[in-house]
């Protein structure tokens, strides 16, 4: 008898997804000109980054905007591109190898709450915005390290949970909120905890929740340094994307406003309203189930992005969102038309994305 295995599970749907992915996308293009379909916007930042740092291309104008990305990916890039000759295949290499850790620990967490791991990668591979675990950005990695921490928290295993969020927050500031998500599990979750050997919960454990904030205070200290501005990262989304706080109504206001128009970018600002709608919705039925912790790594992230100046990336936040790919999981488990209905809807739209992102169009 063949034992089921979540993990390969997993990582035959991710695998098998990239494949078809890449037959998808060589159809009508020269196999030396795949790669370069993949270097579009954030990941020619990430390049950048990677290959002359903060100060961006001596060639080029500066770029104010750079320091909004966070050194996890271009660091990877810079040891990745010592065996893969091209930036922008490094970028693919990191997504594809990341993305498999992401996928398996994902279907961890499902099945760890009761529901079917499969179903839960299947649902986060074929969101509309899911061609960005696949380009060279960095959601892929963040996943590979945010969701085997809170898989670990969740089995009381906290100094793993420390690293791993501390990875986390090398990647991306969505691992600020991770971190204080991982303060929150740690005060509220504990009776949740899986027993697991080396895994007690007890007050000696808490100063390992002070480790993932580390890097961000490092990478504040770096850009301090630098400019003398310890919230470099935030003016620099500022700087380079206009975006400022303001009320919430007003951010939806001017969003729905760009939505209406006849440009290209309106169908993306429709992507932004669809994707806000959603993004509540999760919310107020994590708030109904009382899940605390993962109220405060959603919710924190929405707030951001939805206080905003105009919606910009918000389909892409939820790829972030394990709770709802969890949550998927446990409704279309013992419900199988669930996860048809969703793949019905959501596969078209990613791969109208795909086509949209490769094309050099805005796609999220």
């Amino acid at each position: 008898m063949i034992t089921r295995s979540p993990g390969r599970d997993a990582l035959l749907l991710w695998l098998s997804s990239r494949v078809g992915l890449l037959v998808a996308t060589l159809l009508g293009i020269a196999l030396s000109d795949y790669v370069g379909k993949w270097k579009q916007w954030d990941a020619g930042l990430f390049i950048t980054i990677a290959q002359h740092g903060y100060d961006g291309d001596p060639g080029r104008p500066p770029d104010a905007g750079l320091p909004a990305f966070f050194p996890g990916l271009p660091v990877a890039l810079r040891l990745v591109h010592l065996v893969v000759p091209d930036w922008t295949a490094s970028g693919l290499v990191i997504s594809l190898v990341a993305g498999a850790v992401a996928m398996v620990a994902l279907a961890r967490l499902a099945e760890l709450e009761g529901a079917s791991g499969w179903i839960a990668v299947l649902g986060l591979l074929l969101f509309p915005t899911a061609v960005f675990l696949a380009a060279g950005y960095s959601e892929s990695l963040f996943l590979a390290f945010a969701i085997p921490a809170w898989l670990a928290a969740r089995q009381g295993r906290w100094p793993l949970a420390a690293a791993l969020g501390a990875g986390a927050s090398c990647v991306r500031i969505t691992g600020l909120f991770l971190a204080i998500a991982l303060v929150v599990e740690f005060v509220t979750g504990r009776s949740r905890a899986v027993p697991v050997e080396g895994g007690a919960v007890g007050r000696r454990q808490a100063p390992w929740l002070l480790v993932p904030f580390l890097p961000l205070v490092a990478y504040s200290y770096y850009h301090y340094t630098r400019s003398g501005d310890w919230l470099a990262w935030k003016h620099a989304q500022e700087a380079g994307w206009g975006r400022e706080l303001v009320w919430p109504w007003k951010s939806w206001s001017t969003t729905w406003s760009a939505a209406m128009g006849t440009d290209d970018f309106a169908v993306a600002f429709r992507m932004e309203i669809a994707g806000a709608v959603l993004t509540v919705a999760v919310l107020v039925w994590l708030l109904v189930m009382r899940r605390w912790s993962e109220v405060v790594y959603t919710g924190l992230q929405a707030a951001a992005l939805m206080a905003s100046a105009y919606y910009l990336s918000i389909p892409r936040m939820l790829l972030l969102w394990f709770p709802l790919w969890v949550a998927l999981a446990r409704l279309a488990t013992g419900r199988r038309w669930v996860i048809v209905v969703y793949a019905a809807v959501a596969g078209p739209l990613m791969v109208l994305d795909t086509v949209r992102f490769l094309s050099g169009a805005w796609a999220g």
